[in-house]
């Protein structure tokens, strides 16, 4: 089997650096060189189709990157076939009770921690073992998006096997009130409070990051980070313009 590489390196405490972004299977054969560990494909608000996670995925296995799929629902059938399509990882949505979280790990895992449907897909070609080993290769990862969760979270982070608890901050600002607005001060506080209490009970946070806070995050004891690659696009375009507008001064 596959190693999972982002899998590992947070269970021996280190860093994963994951992005995301407008993908297809050449832009992260590109990205590959890059030395990044990992590409999150975009399920919930994207264009992805079971046909994109095959070839993405397989892109991802070219360089040993981690695949993961932030899938639209807690239902057990994207779950399992997220798995089944080829992605070495999972990111449910909206996980605000302990019943949602128990609930993505019996759709993520094969017995006797799961439930998972018996069938190996594109990872298991090859791997006579796979049934045996797929558990300690599959990423699961559960965003804690609404305030209910943050209500809730003592309760959800006693749920085992989930690989990381990812704050998120957008829709967690919704949820407070202050949609649009996740550097409100009680949201940043929110979010600083939600990672504290992750790392407490000695589990793995992760959080939405930039070039320009990320050291706070690790400092924090954030080890999963999910960083858009447009935003570098977007930094080096603009430095471009603006050395080509002072030239032609």
């Amino acid at each position: 089997m596959r190693e999972n590489k982002a899998k590992r390196k947070l269970q021996n405490g280190e860093v994963v650096t994951v992005v995301s972004g407008h993908q297809n299977a050449d832009m992260i054969d590109f990205m590959g060189s890059l030395g990044l560990d990992g590409v999150w494909f975009e399920g919930e608000h994207g264009p992805l189709s079971w046909d994109d996670i095959g070839d993405m995925s397989r892109a991802c296995d070219l360089w040993g990157m981690t695949s993961v799929t932030r899938v639209n629902s807690h239902d057990p059938g994207q779950i399992m076939r997220n798995f089944d399509r080829g992605s070495q990882g999972v990111v449910v949505p909206h996980v605000s009770t302990r019943d949602a979280a128990e609930r993505v790990v019996q759709a993520a895992k094969y017995a006797p921690i799961g439930q998972r449907g018996m069938y190996g897909g594109r990872q298991s070609y090859g791997a006579p073992d796979y049934f045996q080993k797929a558990n300690d290769e599959t990423l699961v990862i559960i965003l804690i998006e609404e305030e209910q969760a943050l209500f809730n979270l003592a309760d959800i982070l006693t749920v085992d096997h989930i690989d990381v608890f990812f704050v998120a901050p957008s829709d967690l600002a919704q949820t407070m009130g202050h949609i649009g607005n996740h550097t409100h001060p009680s949201v940043q506080t929110a979010i600083d409070n939600a990672l504290a209490q992750i790392v407490a009970a000695g589990r793995t946070p992760g959080t939405l990051v930039h070039d320009g806070n990320v050291e706070k995050y690790i400092a924090a004891g954030a080890r999963f980070f999910l960083t858009p690659w447009t935003n570098w696009v977007a930094q080096g375009a603009k430095a471009y313009q603006e050395k080509v507008a002072a030239a032609r001064r």
